[in-house]
């Protein structure tokens, strides 16, 4: 695939585009730890459907880069939704359909809370997502919180090292156990892989998990944002939210529930069976057909 480049002002943005250039945009955004490759079944749908599909890696991963040494390497939320409206103005893109997973929903959420006008149609895999890094959060059960060993790992410098040593084995670890019922090939995986060997893919971790849980400090041009996010404002465009029914996180109850009230144009809610964590790379008809159903 052919690499193209978006220069903004903290970031040279790699991204790959498809389809017909006249086509009404769709940015679709990965996760942690995943990257550009799991939309890779949803593109042929969309490109069918006459949308021109971009997917930008997000920072650090692949050939994405900071444009200055100085620059901190921070990935609280409301950076990471900055950049996805950096990425759209500096392409001349004033409106488009966006869908995310995982590092990627939160930030297309967060994009269309603050700029509604920017997003046409928005196709949430997992739900509501954003987070209050302002007060202090509770305890979760033991099985909540068990799961979530990795964020606490990545709030060590045990995790530190590990993840700069190990990095692709706690990857594959993450994927299979978030996705239990699917099997990854070793070409699937590699195919992937190289993107985690950006020289900054484990400050933008670390610092993600650290912020979240307020043991580092964010950007503080973000600060403002962040205290309005703390409020879970409801996000006022047109959504469907799609939540893997067979997720190694979290078991989807079979009711709305907090989505139907943080999503003032919640047009459906589904829960898709036979899919795990990353929905995109195991039923992408269902991402596509929802995203071409809202355009």
């Amino acid at each position: 695939m052919n690499v193209k480049n978006v220069i903004t002002d903290d970031l040279n943005i790699g991204y790959e585009e498809h389809g017909d250039s006249e086509g009404f945009p769709v940015i679709l955004l990965h996760g942690f730890p995943y990257d550009i490759r799991s939309w890779d079944k949803v593109i042929p749908f969309l490109v069918n459907g006459g949308k021109r599909v971009l997917v930008p890696y997000l920072r650090g991963y692949g050939p994405t880069r900071f444009r200055y040494p100085r620059t901190p390497r921070k990935a609280q939320q409301s950076a990471i939704a900055q950049d996805v409206v950096d990425f759209a103005n500096n392409l001349g893109i004033s409106e488009f359909a966006l869908s995310g997973f995982d590092w990627g929903n939160r930030a297309a959420c967060i994009v269309s809370i603050f700029h509604p006008n920017m997003v046409k149609a928005f196709v949430s895999i997992g739900g509501y997502a954003v987070q209050d890094t302002v007060n202090s959060e509770l305890p979760a059960s033991a099985d909540s919180e068990a799961k979530l060993w990795y964020q606490w790992y990545f709030n060590t410098e045990q995790g530190r090292v590990g993840l700069e040593r190990n990095r692709r084995d706690i990857i594959r670890y993450l994927w299979e156990t978030w996705s239990p019922s699917w099997k990854y090939s070793n070409e699937v995986f590699e195919a992937s892989a190289a993107s985690f060997d950006n020289p900054d893919f484990v400050e933008i971790t670390l610092h993600s998990y650290r912020h979240r849980h307020m043991n580092a400090t964010g950007e503080d041009r973000f600060v403002e944002i962040e205290q309005e996010l703390s409020k879970g404002p409801v996000i006022e465009v047109p959504s469907i939210v799609l939540r893997g029914g067979e997720s190694g996180l979290w078991t989807p109850s079979r009711g709305s529930g907090k989505d139907k009230e943080k999503f003032g144009q919640l047009i459906d809610w589904r829960v898709v069976d036979g899919a795990g964590h990353d929905l995109p790379v195991q039923r992408p008809e269902e991402v596509s057909s929802a995203l071409l159903e809202l355009i």
